[in-house]
This record gives C-alpha cells, structure tokens and sequence, in this order.
C-alpha cells in the first residue's frame, strides 16, 4: 500500500522546491530583468496548474476529487490575490529602490514572523511555546544567513521592505482559509494574476521583453519552484495551520545557498555554518511536537476532500457519490464530539485552547 507524504514533508518539499528557484533564476537574470522574470515566473505557474486541472479533470472523468471554490471564498481569494500578487510587489520594488541590500535581505525574512503573528493574533492558531521556540530558530538562522556585515539602515524605504513582508504574511493566512478547496484552482488564478499584474507593470516601466526561449524557461521553472510549491504549501496548511507551515517552509533559503554552491560555485558565507545547527534545531522541534489535549468540535458543516472512515468523517451521506484514488468530496456536516488525540491546527481542529 503507498504510504501518504505527511504534511510536514509537503511543507519541506514545498521549501526545497521554492528555494531552488533563487539560484536557478539567477541563471536567467543575465538575460531579462527582474520584474518581467517574476512575471513569467507567475505566469508560468498559472498555466502549469491550469493544465494539470485538465489533466486532473480527464482522468478522473469529470469526477471532483477537491472541493471546488464557493462565492464565499472569493472575498479570501481576491485577498490573497491583492495582497501577495499586487500590494507586496509594489512597496518591495519602492523599498528596494531606497534600502540597502543587507537590510533588505534581513527584512524579508519577516514574512514567516508576520504569517505567525498574524495567524495567532487576527486568527487564533494555537501555538505553544515549542512552535513559538521553533518560529524563533529558524527566523534566528534565515537572519543569519543573509547577514552580510553591511551597513545597516531603517528609513521609509525598510518600511516598505516590512510592508511587503507583512503583506504576504496576510496572503498566506487568507490563503488557509480556502486551503479546503482544489489548491491547483487557487495557484492558478494566483498564479495568472500576479503573472499578469507584474507583466503590466513591466510594460509600464517600459523594461525589455524576453526573447522566447527565456520566457519559456522561465514559465517551465515558475511552474515547478512556484506553481508546484505552492500548491504544496497550501496542502500543508490544512493539517498543520499557517504558522507552523510558514515556519517550515523558513528552509528555503537554505536550499537556495546549497544550490548556488552546487550550480554556480558560490561558496556560503561563514555565517551560514553557524545558521545551518540554529536552523536543524528550530525544525526538530517542529517536526516532534506532539500537541495533544481533550477538546470539543461544534456543529460544522464544510466541503473538502476526504475519506471514509476516518475519526471525523463518520457520516453515512456520502454512499451516493463513488470514491476516486481512495476519497472524494462533498459538503457534509459535523456532529458535536468530544475527544482526544493528537492534533495540529488543520481544518477540524481551528480552535484557539493551547494546553
């Protein structure tokens, strides 16, 4: 029987994959410009996961397999989209423009701190002290392995860098809250809209076109590093919750510096030997947390994907529609339980109680 990657795995391989698109694109920036190779970089994670619903669509037949999105989550969606597709763009490019580069590169570290504070303060994910501890690590090693010992600045340009940062930390969250729903949709319209806003704002600025062939490589690296990633990422969110999975997924810079030392020889600088323990401790601790307690789940009433049985998914209403690879979905209701087990903030467990 094939064994399920764990979300944590997913929230690692969503890292490693992300990660890889640093050095790699840096292979392409000697050929186009930054703002038109993160546009064909969204661009091209939108139209990989447009075609993989087709072939996800053929396949099974018509059948859905992921719970499709409601008029209730488009308000969520055009968050995430306005927020990490348009808004944190714009005041990077305008932060970058006026901030050094070592603050900068300290700065958007904050992204996996703003998803946590966010998703505890203006959501209430439950974390305890070990998440908080592990939060704190690997944040610790991704600042000091972009620490470059340069000159250190704030000014309304590193306002902007922090703005950003802030931004994308409300993408994620806004983004866990349809987790539920066929993440190859949710990246696809992401993924296009970004795609188009940053090619448009290229066009603005009047930056050069690409020629094909680096367009083409670059929507075949965005599909993967960002497309693939991301669809990862927000798989990962459902059983763990956004704070935990951001915090995993703070590895990716050290997959990037791995890479560049494999890819264009670029040793690491010597902090990064002392960020890569830093680092290792921060994931075992999130990776052996065991957060177990009695709690109670009220009446809910959802759409997901699913299988039977499983210690939430008891009822009988789904014997009418056919099960495809082992689950399926369709909107069914959660009766009042109380019980015990160990468990992560994913989409049954939402409550705030941490023991």
């Amino acid at each position: 029987m094939r064994r399920k990657i764990t979300p944590a795995l997913q929230a690692l391989l969503a890292a490693v994959l992300f990660g890889a698109s640093a050095p790699l694109s840096k292979l392409l920036l000697g050929e186009v410009q930054a703002i038109p190779l993160a546009a064909f970089l969204y661009l091209g994670s939108g139209a990989g996961a447009f075609l993989l619903l087709l072939f996800q669509h053929f396949r099974n037949g018509g059948q859905a397999v992921e719970a499709r999105l409601s008029r209730a989550d488009l308000p969520w969606l055009a968050g995430a989209l306005l927020a990490g597709g348009v808004g944190a763009p714009i005041l990077l490019l305008l932060g970058l423009e006026r901030t050094p580069a070592s603050t900068a590169s300290l700065l958007l570290n904050f992204e996996s701190v703003a998803t946590t504070l966010i998703a505890i303060s203006f959501f209430k994910e439950s974390i305890g002290p070990r998440i908080a501890w592990a939060t704190s690590l690997v944040t610790l090693a991704s600042i000091l392995l972009t620490w470059t010992g340069g000159r250190w600045g704030f000014s309304l340009g590193a306002l902007g860098i922090a703005g950003a940062c802030f931004l994308w930390g409300l993408d994620n969250n806004f983004t866990r809250h349809i987790s539920a729903k066929n993440p190859l949709m949710i990246v696809c319209i992401k993924g296009l809209g970004a795609g188009t806003f940053s090619l448009v704002l290229c066009l603005l600025l009047k930056q050069p076109i690409p020629g094909l062939n680096i367009i083409l490589l670059a929507m075949a690296l965005g599909s993967i590093s960002y497309g693939v990633s991301i669809q990862l990422f927000i798989i990962a969110m459902r059983a763990m919750g956004a704070a935990r999975t951001s915090t995993l997924f703070g590895i990716a810079p050290f997959v990037g510096v791995v890479l560049a030392l494999l890819l264009l020889r670029e040793m690491p600088q010597p902090l990064f030997w002392a960020a890569l323990p830093v680092m290792l401790v921060g994931a075992w601790l999130m990776l052996t947390e065991r957060h177990r307690h009695a709690h109670i789940h009220q009446v809910l009433v959802h759409n997901h994907r699913h299988s039977h049985p499983d210690e939430h998914h008891d009822h009988v209403d789904h014997e009418q529609i056919p099960l495809v690879n082992g689950s399926h979905t369709h909107e069914h209701r959660h009766e009042r339980l109380e019980h015990e087990h160990a468990h992560a903030p994913d989409l049954h467990h939402r409550h705030g109680h941490t023991p």
